[in-house]
């Protein structure tokens, strides 16, 4: 099997889909991976790497996507698309439930696309679940801006000048960002605080060393995947009034609520961040779907009443050297399962992983969410 691996195009983006330690395993298994001449450049890793690992370093582009298989990081543009061989398969973040233009041109080109943020969300799929190994990096680097943006310490320090007291951080969302949010806080000496509309995370919250804010929405609100549920607009409005307390009284909020497709719950007010001591930080990790801060400006950071809003944007990309060497695990373990025996593409949509990631197929969208998204 021929694997292209492409350099990055997107703006900002600087991981790679493989990484040469996994280029190598690939390579000795026997298949030819094609790499596309400074793709791993973002991530510190330079072209005799991917050569050393068994890779053709390949100048043209138009030869690394005549492979049989591409796997990329980010959705190629419309132009890239229309390039792709109508019988290549695509592998990569492809945005099938807010990417409508995207998806209808690779059903239009013939590729048959499988998108990585449409994994199911199965025991036998973790090791390809690669939205959870980018939120992982996402939550690890929202603490640490937190603390680089509030301008006060974070650990409780004792000194002859007198005693500092640590600072108090606020994660709103405990799935897998969140949970790497609380560890890393924690770990750097603040007090924490969690909250999440699903009971069930409380363990993990407690397990961590953070104290789990419970409040009465009425019931467990976790839905299918391990995502929490939509609000209704009365329980919407008593979150509201409890968070909006709850924010009052800490230094940093640290934000990772999203509802897969849809836009982002607004989870702090304007009032909120008005209640928050001036000097404190919100860092909002759901800015690219709109944020779960009513002032938040994607891309942006913003100061108002004193208060520092930040809505980075493709945070996993700030770290593209450990981000890309997790991302390409995830990709190794579905190439896995898209080969057979002999070595060559094998690809059974009898597979719920197979079937459950798949977008387009054979000129058509085959995924529900990404024909709602392609307005079908």
């Amino acid at each position: 099997m021929r694997i292209g691996v492409p350099k990055e195009t997107a703006v900002g983006e600087q991981r790679v889909a493989l990484v040469p330690d996994v280029v190598a395993k690939l390579t000795k298994a026997g298949h030819e991976v094609i790499v596309e001449a400074g793709a791993g450049a973002g991530a510190m890793l330079p072209d005799a790497a991917y050569a050393e690992a068994g890779a053709k370093i390949a100048s043209a582009r138009s030869e690394v996507i005549a492979a049989d298989v591409i796997v990329a990081v980010a959705p190629p543009s419309l132009d890239e698309t229309a390039a792709l061989r109508a019988d290549s398969v695509l592998v990569g973040f492809l945005q099938p439930l807010s990417n409508g233009e995207g998806v209808k041109a690779l059903a239009a080109s013939g590729v048959t696309s499988f998108a990585m943020e449409s994994v199911p969300r199965i025991s036998r799929a973790q090791s390809m679940d690669a939205l959870s190994s980018q939120s992982n990096v996402a939550g690890y680097r929202a603490a640490l801006i937190g603390a680089q943006e509030l301008g006060r310490f974070y650990p409780m320090l004792m000194t002859a000048a007198g005693t500092i007291r640590p600072a108090t951080v606020l994660v709103l969302g405990a799935g897998v960002a969140g949970l790497q949010a609380i560890a890393t806080a924690r770990r750097l000496g603040s007090v924490v605080q969690a909250f999440d509309v699903r009971a069930a995370v409380k363990e993990q919250v407690e397990s961590l060393g953070a104290k789990f804010l419970e409040f009465d929405l009425g019931g467990d609100l976790e839905g299918e995947g391990g995502y929490a549920k939509e609000l209704t607009d009365e329980q919407r409005a008593r979150q509201q009034e409890l968070l909006t307390e709850a924010i009052g009284k800490v230094d940093v909020v640290i934000t990772t609520a999203l509802v897969p497709g849809r836009p982002a719950p607004k989870l702090v007010t304007a009032a909120a961040v008005e209640g928050m001591k001036p000097g404190s930080v919100v860092v909002d990790l759901a800015g690219e779907a709109g944020g779960n801060c009513e002032l938040t400006q994607p891309g942006e950071t913003i100061i108002h009443s004193g208060v520092k809003i930040c809505a980075p944007l493709n945070i996993p990309s700030t770290m593209a050297e450990h981000a890309s060497q997790l991302y390409a695990k995830n990709i190794e373990s579905i190439l896995g399962l898209m080969t057979g025996e002999d070595g060559n593409l094998a690809l059974d949509f009898e597979d719920e992983i197979i079937s459950g990631a798949c977008i387009t197929k054979g000129g058509q969208i085959v995924n529900e969410g990404a024909k709602a998204a392609a307005g079908q």
